[in-house]
């Protein structure tokens, strides 16, 4: 019975990755798809001011943080360090008691 527990444990968390990966996609082809239509009315009707800069960096900006949750990409605060951080707290409690 464990086994299966396991399993259908496994099988969630792959479930739940390839739902945040489809998710990704969906939004990455909107951000393609609407900045392009974006950027031909700007070109279009007012080339002289380019605005059309300003929400494709800041989509952009959310595109590619939902790509590296998406594809559990984190330099900065990656289980490495979740594991440290855990490891030193528990060593910091450690002298705390000893003292």
């Amino acid at each position: 019975m464990e086994k299966f527990n396991e399993e259908y444990e496994r099988y969630l968390r792959a479930k739940k990755q390839v739902d945040e990966i489809k998710g990704f996609y969906v939004n990455l082809t909107a951000y393609i798809v609407v900045n392009i239509f974006m950027m031909i009315i700007n070109l279009k009707y007012s080339p002289e001011y380019l605005w059309f800069f300003w929400p494709l960096l800041g989509w952009g900006i959310g595109v590619v943080f939902h790509g590296m949750k998406a594809f559990n990409y984190s330099p900065f605060l990656g289980k490495d360090w979740e594991q440290r951080k855990l490891k030193e707290f528990m060593e910091q409690e450690k002298q705390k008691k000893y003292e």
